[in-house]
């Protein structure tokens, strides 16, 4: 049908990204739509993903500590706990449902027309919108931004199937707790989805095809965490693959290659964790001529730009890790871009977190990049059983480590393992943002006691360490 609407910006995809990008865009005077399949914004991450997962961390971590640890420290329960799943999953709906209320006052506060349907690029500076009732809408757009995010992967010989098989969505919302649950990957999701259920009483075994846990953090970070992980009664087999699987009416065996010996596991659900795909189906990319890398994401310049200049892709949809903050960062430059605003994301500076008990935390350079790149830096860490607030909390696991770049004195990096982890990298975050030196770091006057005051340990041990690396 004809044209009924013009915009400067319209957004597929109501994620974290998109959601984003159209405030911003809206903010900056533009006049922005935003379509998404559901009539609910907020994406992967806040209706399957980061939110719902990081409530049920956060429920089940106070779970845990109440029962296993509080009579340690002198406080006895007079009564058991026991577990609720269906309130548990009720507030953890509550949560998704308030936030989402909030990205929609958003939308309305700042005159972003949010339309539910299903959309692809239909021609020159025009996107065809499918609603549900079959009808078919045509939208003028001066810029279109591709923010559609990403999809779970499964394996060849282990489909989902949302019942004995699943991917993280349905992770969150088991009907009971398993007695047993096998994970396939021992990433973040893997990890995270994998202490909710341990917490709660399942034997859970995580596979890994590489020799450690948590790829992307340093060995030193990545075994401190399988350590703690394996203290509450995590198993993990490394260096391992499942090579087969048999799904039955009610129990899954596996079979999983380790160290050239092969054995069957037998588990009441299997967690297919191994990573996601860009989620483009449906767009047209290749009738409006958008063209892919290798990997199948979208190829794109330094401006986010696809092969069509008119048309802009973010988050999951291109290459580098997959992260709603990524996202977010990039939804809002592309805004400021169209609005003739100068604009950026610096990608080292770009927090990397995994929200188990203990948390894993990383910014910026770590030893293997120095070592990597020939560069002399500095290493200083600082332990939290030495830090009077982590001691008080009972939560004394762990440690800030903090590089310095030798050559220029700069804050390069930061990688934290603790209670604390995912906000203490704020400030590592903040500080290789501002370009400060690890001098300047150990200046500044932490709290007392705080965690902070590792951080700031951290840095004057950098201070006074040997350089390391170069030629």
């Amino acid at each position: 049908m004809a044209a009924q609407d013009a915009f400067d910006l319209v957004v597929i995809g109501g994620g974290p990204g998109g959601y984003t990008a159209a405030r911003r865009a809206a903010e900056l005077g533009l006049r922005t739509a935003v379509v998404d399949r559901c009539r609910r914004l907020g994406g992967t991450c806040l209706r399957v993903g980061c939110i719902p997962s990081k409530t049920l961390l956060s429920l089940t971590e106070a779970y845990a500590y109440a029962r296993d640890r509080l009579s340690q420290d002198g406080i006895n329960a007079r009564q058991g706990f026991e577990i609720d799943l269906p309130r548990l999953y009720a507030y953890k709906d509550a949560v998704v449902a308030k936030l989402a209320e909030g990205v929609a006052f958003l939308m309305r506060q700042n005159g972003v027309r949010v339309i539910e349907g299903t959309a692809r690029i239909a021609g020159p500076q025009s996107v065809a919108v499918r609603h549900a009732q079959g009808e078919e809408e045509i939208l003028e757009a001066r810029a279109v931004l591709l923010a559609t995010g990403s999809e779970p992967i499964d394996l060849p010989f282990l489909r989902f199937d949302g019942r004995l098989v699943v991917g993280s969505s349905e992770a969150l919302c088991f009907p009971e707790v398993p007695k047993t649950l096998l994970i396939i990957g021992a990433g973040a999701i893997g990890l995270e989805l994998g202490s909710v259920w341990s917490r709660l009483g399942s034997e859970v075994t995580i596979v890994e095809q590489l020799p450690r846990i948590a790829a992307g953090f340093s060995p030193t970070g990545a075994g401190a965490l399988q350590r703690e992980l394996a203290k509450q009664r995590i198993r993990f087999l490394l260096a391992a693959r499942v090579t087969g699987a048999e799904v039955g009416e009610a129990r899954v065996k596996v079979r999983v290659e380790e160290g050239g010996r092969e054995q069957d596991l037998v588990v009441d659900r299997v967690l297919v964790a191994v990573g996601r795909r860009p989620h483009h189906a449906g767009l047209a990319l290749e009738e409006a001529g958008i063209l892919l890398t290798e990997r199948g994401r979208i190829r794109v310049n330094r401006f986010w730009q696809t092969s069509l200049p008119w048309v802009y892709a973010i988050g999951d949809l291109i290459e580098g890790p997959m992260l709603a903050h990524r996202a977010q960062a990039e939804g809002r430059a592309v805004a400021e871009l169209l609005a003739g605003k100068p604009a950026r994301v610096r990608y080292l500076c770009i927090p990397n977190v995994i929200y188990t008990e203990p948390e894993a935390a990383g910014v910026g350079f770590s030893e293997e990049d120095f070592r990597a790149a020939k560069r002399r830096y500095r290493r200083g860490t600082a332990y939290f059983p030495a830090n009077g607030r982590a001691l008080a909390a009972d939560m004394p696991n762990g440690f800030v480590t903090v590089w310095m770049d030798e050559e220029s004195g700069r804050f390069a990096g930061m990688e934290v393992l603790g209670s604390r982890a995912s906000e203490l990298i704020g400030a590592g975050a903040v500080a290789l943002e501002a370009e400060v030196s690890v001098e300047s770091l150990a200046r500044a006057v932490p709290a007392h006691p705080s965690f902070m005051e590792s951080v700031h340990e951290a840095a004057i041990a950098a201070l006074r360490a040997r350089p390391s690396g170069g030629f």
